[in-house]
């Protein structure tokens, strides 16, 4: 991408052969890997992976988030740091600290924010080699990574190159067609042997703040069929609600807000660290 080398140097050409001992290293260090995933775009897997980040940073753990959705990096303008930029120590890259988070994304790397990656597999599989080997994760608790949607080049590479990994949350809207591919994301982990943590149910209706009365804007309740249907956990639904939106548009998190679907969200992450503490 013209630019982008005199704006971001840090990463490195993608050309070297394949060496996953830095990765190995890396991941000695970090005790849960959660992949968080969906089977298409706009059921909101960003802001449930930023969210989960954050509230267990909150409850006192130590957390990385990742994203390596490399064509739609949401997360830096989520978390309200989309004009950072990551330094290299040597051959090492120093994450983003935010709010207590280690966060690195393809968004910081980008030379414009309007930037297209039109990258092909191996240059993407190449980049995520450098977040999982070449950053300085540290000592983690938790490392969150952002999946893109669907089952593609980037899911396959984090499943490979993090043999073992803790495990995947799922997360779908209640509507049919956003079921159908949330079953490919819950087989295509099986496939893997990637335990399933669980099935998030976002956008699970909407209560009008006027006269109180809830609507199913998408149906309610598909997920947790699915999830019963496919024989894995459900984590819970969480409502429609406008402050996720406004929160996220302002880069902050909606965990402290005072509503039915921040309520939700923190029953939902103390489901997950249940399960992963058991796994």
């Amino acid at each position: 991408m013209k630019g982008e080398e005199e704006k971001r140097p840090v990463t490195k050409g993608t050309n070297a052969p394949p060496d996953n001992t830095n990765i190995t290293e890396n991941m000695k260090k970090i005790k849960h890997t959660i992949v968080v995933m969906s089977g298409k775009g706009g059921v909101g897997k960003s802001t449930v992976a930023a969210n989960l980040a954050m509230a267990l940073s909150k409850n006192g753990a130590k957390v990385g988030l990742l994203d390596i959705d490399i064509h739609g990096p949401n997360i830096p303008k989520m978390l309200g740091i989309e004009d950072e930029l990551p330094i290299a120590e040597g051959n090492s890259i120093i994450p983003i600290t935010s709010n207590g988070l280690k966060v690195m994304s393809m968004g910081f790397l980008l030379a414009d924010k309007d930037t297209p990656v039109i990258w092909r597999g191996p240059m993407k599989t190449g980049v995520i080699r450098q977040f999982l080997g070449e950053v300085l994760w540290g000592e983690l608790d938790y490392l969150i990574v952002d999946l893109p949607p669907g089952t593609g080049d980037e899911p396959l590479s984090i499943a490979q190159l993090i043999p073992g990994g803790t495990g995947a949350v799922i997360v779908t809207t209640p509507q049919e067609v956003s079921l159908l591919d949330s079953r490919k994301s819950v087989n295509f982990a099986r496939a893997l042997n990637m335990p399933v943590i669980g099935v998030v149910e976002n956008m699970s209706g909407f209560t009008c703040p006027h006269c109180g009365k809830r609507t199913d804007l998408f149906k309610s309740g598909g997920g947790e069929k699915a999830a019963g249907e496919m024989g894995v956990p459900f984590l819970g639904r969480i409502p429609i609600d406008p402050s996720i939106v406004e929160k996220g548009d302002r880069g902050e998190t909606f965990i402290d807000v005072r509503s039915e679907s921040a309520k939700a969200f923190r029953g939902i992450v103390d489901h997950i660290e249940e399960i992963v503490e058991g796994i």
